[in-house]
């Protein structure tokens, strides 16, 4: 049984407009010890779809699945004290911006001890311990004194690693990482991405990375789901998706890497993500899609088979060329 089990999740946002869908059907399976990325731009859904998991989206959201378990435990029905016993504990989470996450009112180290407090049985003396011990985990040098820094006197990076810190505290079974290395300079985004790797390594804990940066993903993890305006378009092993992107717009999110350029100017993709009132009929990608034609503007596509990456296209690319389009049309 898959450790975190999702199908079909929906998210939809009540606004002065109407309601707006910023997930729209995704499926996402983890297995214990896993290691995922969710990739895609900025508005794709990324984060939403985990902050809907871990039960942090607003009153103004409406979360509907047909399935979402975790651990065995049915998300969609938990009580809400129930849930608490789970989060922080099995399923955690490092957010995205370190210095507005943190409590600016408490020190780091009140803050993890707090995890401990709720969710372990382990006196005041063992917390501290405990906190010293994940401090020095993390890398955080002279972590006694860092435990009585607050966050505005710690750098984004050892902010970042004291979240770090406090998600791992309970040795959770599943992480998720929501752009653990946004802002920081390269050499700390490097040793923060060893950082998890090594720990998921040596701890057997699931991990979900979400981030727009396709070199991470190269470096990171086994698996790659890709989401484009909270749809996902495609799902493959790392290897195969760099290798045979199946979606274009998987393949256009590749083209634009530095490394794959064959030109001087990096190739970009034309438009936006759509938004509330600009979103297309058929499919959502065909505005700057390079393939689409009248189908793709006016039917939905379907999703196609394992072998072709679940790719959520009419024509999914094999080896750089769309298939079923000559027969279509």
């Amino acid at each position: 049984m898959a450790l975190l089990e999702i199908r079909n999740l929906s998210v939809e946002f009540e606004t002065v407009s109407g309601a707006f869908r910023a997930v729209d059907g995704i499926d996402i399976s983890v297995d214990r010890g896993d290691l995922m990325a969710i990739v895609g731009e900025s508005g794709s859904g990324k984060s939403v779809s985990m902050l809907a998991v871990m039960g942090l989206l607003p009153w103004t959201a409406t979360i509907t699945a047909d399935r979402m378990e975790f651990n065995g435990h049915d998300l969609r029905t938990l009580s809400g004290r129930a849930r608490r016993k789970i989060i922080g504990r099995d399923l955690s989470m490092i957010f995205q911006e370190p210095m507005s996450s943190l409590n600016p009112c408490f020190t780091v180290g009140y803050q993890i001890r707090e995890t401990l407090r709720l969710h372990t049985s382990l006196d005041r003396k063992a917390r501290q311990t405990r906190a010293i011990e994940l401090m020095e985990q993390v890398g955080i040098p002279a972590p006694e004194k860092r435990l009585s820094a607050f966050p505005h006197q710690m750098s984004g990076g050892m902010s970042q690693r004291a979240m770090i810190a406090m998600a791992l505290a309970c040795e959770p079974k599943l992480l998720i990482a929501d752009e653990p290395t946004t802002a920081l300079d390269v050499t700390i985004q490097a040793q923060i991405l060893e950082l998890l790797t090594d720990l998921q390594d040596r701890t057997g804990m699931a991990l979900i990375l979400i981030t727009h940066d396709m070199g991470v993903v190269a470096e990171t993890v086994k698996r790659v789901a890709v989401q484009y305006a909270g749809q996902k378009v495609e799902e493959q092993q790392v290897e195969a998706l760099f290798d045979d992107p199946h979606h274009p717009y998987t393949a256009a999110l590749l083209s634009a890497l530095p490394e794959r350029s064959q030109d001087r100017f990096l190739p970009t993709i034309p438009g936006v993500v759509p938004g509330q009132f600009d979103r297309p009929q058929g499919c959502l990608f065909s505005p700057r899609c390079q393939f689409a034609d009248a189908r793709c503007r006016a039917v939905q596509p379907q999703k196609a088979s394992a072998e072709l990456g679940y790719a959520l296209c009419h024509y999914p690319l094999l080896h750089g060329e769309p298939q079923g389009k000559e027969a279509s049309a």
